[in-house]
């Protein structure tokens, strides 16, 4: 190919790109303070592309939210035990996967004010709150309530690392996991 021809296009390829660039921003500036514009600068890719990709911001924050929460899911075993959790919940906040755990996580902290994200988005959460409980064996509002106050201290985790807190922020697994399974204990236990 010379340098006089068109670039190749792959849809796919820029699509991605555009929703990793966005779940940065969402994550980080939140959805009222993210322009389109910086998005498509982020992903190197012309604007336009957002309205004919996802039709509007919204629809591009829509996507973001699910497949965040589709990631996520997933990562959630159906063979998972209480046991797991504390293994599972640093490997989230610590980012193995190069930053994208801890950012998918704060998309589902970002309400949009679209009420099909804000589906999403608190099904998402209540779906793990959920998960949780059922690990436990336990059953009804109780067990769902100690799960949701697991969820919320990790997604506080999450915070206070993304914002630099130390020396929360520099913790690795090693710190991180036992003070985690002491949590779990406590509140599942």
């Amino acid at each position: 190919m010379s340098a006089d021809s068109p670039r190749r296009r792959d849809s796919a390829a820029t699509k991605q790109a555009l929703l990793e660039a966005a779940r940065r921003r969402f994550a980080t500036d939140g959805y009222a303070a993210t322009y389109i514009r910086d998005i498509a600068q982020d992903a190197g890719v012309n604007v336009a592309l957002i309205a004919r990709y996802f039709g509007s911001k919204e629809g591009l924050f829509r996507d973001c939210l699910a497949s965040s929460a589709d990631d996520l899911e997933r990562s959630v075993a159906d063979n998972l035990t209480v046991d797991d959790l504390p293994e599972l919940m640093t490997s989230h906040l610590t980012g193995l996967k190069k930053g994208e755990y801890p950012t998918r996580i704060l998309m589902l902290l970002r309400s949009s004010g679209d009420e099909r994200a804000e589906e999403i988005r608190l099904g998402t959460l209540r779906s793990f709150a959920e998960r949780i409980a059922a690990m436990t064996g336990s059953s009804g509002d109780a067990a769902v309530l100690d799960a949701q106050f697991v969820l919320a201290a990790t997604l506080g985790l999450t915070i206070l690392r993304s914002s630099g807190m130390q020396p929360l922020a520099a913790a690795g697994e090693a710190e991180i996991t036992p003070r985690l399974r002491r949590l779990i204990i406590a509140m599942l236990g």
